[in-house]
């Protein structure tokens, strides 16, 4: 049996529902093995967080070491990294080990609107992470931030997934979660051409860790081998179904549900 393993470098959402819980969770649900390297310890609920404890950088990559002299990952995703100086290190170990799929989920606000990344690793994020990535999962918000421009709507979208290529990344996938149409339109750009994947908005509050787990589904599909397209495809029906079937725990900004995919029938 062939074993694909996924690797996901990120912070702990006490809560479960983002951050490597919510990256694990997916990748088992998509048949996956998952590892994880810890960046920073969050007390956090659906309420927000109360606390964010960083991890020492040097935690952080001997537990990098010890996933790549043993058991060396089909694809990373990496997620909150906080500081300017984890993400150098962060960055020179990808280049050391030779890893390829990279997927950036670029962290930088949590739902209740935390700072998850100090502001002197934005800069430090284009310069030393951005190129090493297959794929970026921004945000509207986190895209204008790394473009450094306004967005308003699916032009200026297009502009900024441009710019972002150009610092480095193979692929920019801008999520379209923060507009306000009934249609949410997601936004590749492979270099080349533009895609629009298009999902029904779904009214609810439990949407915690949607970026997350979004992003970890396609590391887990590149993984497995799967084209750029085609992991997109499958990690936009991965949180629609997530979305859709809400677990609706907590009294704040509630969980997706990450098992509702693999359940679609029984649900």
């Amino acid at each position: 049996m062939n074993v694909y393993k996924a690797l996901t470098i990120a912070g702990s959402d006490s809560g479960g529902g983002a951050g490597i819980q919510a990256d694990l969770k997916t990748f088992q649900e998509l048949d996956v093995f998952g590892m994880s390297a810890i960046t920073a310890v969050t007390a956090q609920n659906t309420l927000g967080v109360q606390g964010v404890f960083p991890l020492t950088v040097e935690a952080t990559i001997q537990q990098i070491d010890s996933i790549a002299t043993d058991l060396a990952p089909d694809a990373i995703k990496t997620g909150m990294l906080f500081s300017s100086e984890l993400i150098k290190a962060v960055a020179n170990k990808i280049s050391e080990y030779r890893w390829q799929h990279i997927i950036v989920d670029p962290v930088m606000v949590a739902k209740g609107g935390a700072a998850l990344l100090q502001e002197e690793a934005v800069t430090t994020l284009k310069k030393y992470l951005i190129p090493l990535a297959y794929v970026i999962t921004p945000n509207i918000p986190e895209a204008e931030i790394i473009a450094g421009i306004k967005i308003n709507n699916l032009d200026d979208r297009q502009k900024a997934a441009k710019m972002i290529h150009e610092l480095g990344a193979q692929n920019v996938i801008i999520k379209g979660g923060h507009d306000e149409d009934d249609i949410v339109v997601d936004l590749l750009f492979d270099g080349d051409e533009f895609y629009e994947f298009h999902n029904k908005r779904i009214e609810t509050r439990h949407t915690h860790g949607t970026g997350c787990t979004f992003a970890a589904a396609i590391t887990a599909e590149i993984a497995k081998g799967k084209a750029i397209y085609e992991a997109i495809e499958t990690a936009e029906a991965f949180i629609q179904a997530a979305i859709q079937h809400e677990l609706g725990i907590g009294l704040g900004h509630g969980p997706t549900n990450h098992w509702a995919f693999g359940k679609k029938g029984a649900l």
